[in-house]
């Protein structure tokens, strides 16, 4: 045998007994670093009209330890828009679509007949859009919500049919938080499902602990698995009515009794402090901010306990959340799952600046509720926060929910879990609320459909992965020419790269278009228009581009959202035909009495 053959044969025979057979290969494989890593879980906790500085890492005196944990743990936004109110800032969570072609321009409780009969314009998610929870369950995720839905509940339309595995889903505007009980007259009822099917709340309803309990049963129940689960926790704090346990409203009792101008300030001093604002934020004060001064003795001792609940419910909600965390890492979870936190708007302002008036106590008393001051926040009472401390909450913004302004779109945003970077810091950096579909996406490692999905056309996706921004590889993923188009109710907006364009209806706008730097001003103070009327030019004809292409449709003339909305409970109230007819006659009887008379007397 020639030497060659024989070497070649020796190393052959040598490397035989080194290598494992294909059973042992497949173990040591399998066992190696090599194996594919375990997809990251994903909670998505939503705040419903939570305001920009509620929370103590935003510059709030709210106690919100879990909250803000979480924020020394991860990454916090300073400018993270969403829209001014919730189903659309829902529609676009979920799809990372504009609202317009998603089909949720407004909430169809505020939505006028002239323009329900265009078919996007309905107010409930549209066939034409898919969610993330039904791009994640394809990819293999367990997928559960618990909370507020508020995009539909007819055929197709409930969160069980629109990718999530287990829900348990009101699909109203929002309920009251100890029993299932309507808030406004224009439900029946508290819609709340589960799978699907509608749902009894149990007798020792609160909403907060009992939305963590049904996230918690969800994640347990495919747990052993090993599966990936998002778990999508839309909550009710602090939507109207504002209530919370009697212990969390003690802690607060003293703490707002010198008012909201008070608080407004020593919030923006704070959020300075913090630096999540420039040094030199300038605030306006509102026309709805009443004077603190002028109030008696007995109503600043209500005003004050309004939001000392308000306070509570805040502080209540963290406590949960702090309950879903802590079972996280029980369960060895929490070191794989991103977490994201933030609100569907800003501050609501729409309780009475007098909800003892006879007017203002109407609806409230009508659905059995009372406004005492003793059980205020408790079970059975209705409680909301006025105007003037909604100021205090979306401090040092202007405006509030309902608005374009900052302190209707500007809210908090708390992203932690794997791969986050920049732990404690502040991005700066501009975010939209279509944004947060395709980062879930992109954590996942789930590609978005273009145009298609199952055979049938769908909206792309607009949003932007925030990804880059979340490792640390960029500063900020808008250019300075990206334009992003928004409106609700003929209030609109246009941001593009530093600045917003901004419109502003009714009776708290003048009809003007107005331009601000909110990297410099968040609080909308200095109208730059007149100094800089090119870019103004410039940005008012991308608004008028992003208008033609989402099919933004004009409000009627004199449209009011607070209007409409009476206009259609009153409708709800008398919608059957035989009330209706009742109604037509009631109003036509004295005309038809004055004709009967006047042919007589002739």
């Amino acid at each position: 045998m020639p030497f060659r053959h024989l070497f070649f044969l020796l190393v052959l025979t040598a490397l035989s007994n080194a290598l494992p057979t294909a059973a042992e290969s497949a173990d040591s494989v399998s066992a190696s670093s090599f194996a594919a890593p375990k997809r990251p879980n994903i909670v998505l906790v939503l705040a419903d009209d939570l305001g920009f500085s509620d929370l103590g890492s935003y510059g709030g005196e709210i106690n919100t330890p879990n909250l803000d944990a979480i924020a020394e743990e991860g990454l916090r936004f300073s400018n993270y828009h969403t829209a001014a109110n919730c189903a659309p800032a829902r529609a676009m969570l979920l799809t990372g679509v504009d609202a317009h072609l998603a089909g949720v321009p407004n909430i169809p409780e505020m939505l006028p007949p002239e323009l329900q009969q265009y078919e996007h314009y309905q107010g409930v998610l549209g066939d034409n859009v898919v969610t993330v929870a039904t791009l994640l369950e394809d990819a293999g995720y367990h997928t559960y919500l618990a909370g507020k839905w508020h995009l539909g509940a007819g055929p197709g339309k409930l969160p069980s049919q629109r990718g999530f595995e287990r829900t348990v889903a009101l699909a109203d505007s929002g309920a009251d938080n100890w029993e299932q009980r309507p808030y406004i007259p224009l439900y029946d009822k508290a819609n709340w499902y589960a799978d699907g099917e509608p749902y009894q709340l149990p007798d020792d309803f609160y909403s907060s602990r009992f939305l963590v309990d049904k996230t918690i049963e969800f994640i347990d129940g495919n747990l052993a698995d090993g599966e990936p689960f998002f778990a999508y926790l839309p909550l009710q704090a602090v939507h109207i009515p504002v209530q919370a346990p009697q212990t969390y409203i003690d802690r607060y009792r003293g703490v707002y009794q010198e008012g909201w101008d008070v608080l407004r300030e020593a919030r923006r001093s704070r959020s300075i402090e913090l630096g999540l604002v420039p040094p030199d934020t300038d605030m306006v004060r509102m026309s709805t901010t009443d004077d603190w001064s002028v109030l008696s003795d007995e109503q600043r001792r209500y005003e004050s306990k309004r939001m000392a609940v308000y306070g509570a419910m805040v502080e209540a909600m963290d406590h949960h959340l702090g309950r879903l965390f802590d079972h996280l890492k029980s369960v060895d979870e929490y070191d794989n799952t991103l977490i994201i936190f933030t609100s569907d708007n800003g501050a609501e302002a729409s309780g009475s600046a007098d909800p003892l008036s006879f007017a203002a106590r109407q609806v409230p008393t009508s659905l059995g509720y009372n406004l005492d001051y003793e059980s205020l926040g408790l079970k059975g009472s209705y409680n909301t926060i006025s105007p003037s401390f909604a100021s205090a909450a979306a401090s040092p913004l202007s405006l509030f929910k309902f608005y374009a302004g900052e302190g209707g779109m500007r809210v908090p945003l708390i992203i932690t879990g794997p791969s986050v970077s920049k732990a404690g810091e502040i991005s700066h950096a501009f975010s939209f609320v279509t944004d947060i579909t395709p980062t879930l996406l992109s954590f996942a490692g789930v590609t978005a459909p273009n145009d298609r999905y199952r055979g049938r056309a769908v909206e792309a996706v607009i949003g932007k992965d925030l990804t880059p921004l979340i490792t640390g590889e960029v500063d900020r993923v808008y250019n300075e020419t990206d334009s992003i188009g928004y409106e609700l109710a003929g209030h609109a907006a246009l941001f593009q790269g530093d600045y917003k364009l901004l419109f502003t209806r009714g009776a708290l706008g003048d009809g003007h278009w107005h331009l601000y730097d909110i990297v410099r001003d968040p609080g909308e103070t200095l109208d730059l228009a007149q100094e800089q009327p090119a870019r103004m030019q410039a940005m008012l004809s991308a608004y008028q581009r992003y208008a033609r292409e989402n099919k933004v449709l004009e409000v009627p003339e004199g449209y009011s959202h607070t209007k409409q909305l009476l206009i259609n409970v009153v409708y709800h109230q008398f919608k059957t035909p035989a009330l209706i007819a009742m109604l037509t006659a009631l109003i036509l009887l004295p005309f038809w009495v004055a004709y009967r008379m006047k042919k007589r007397s002739t």
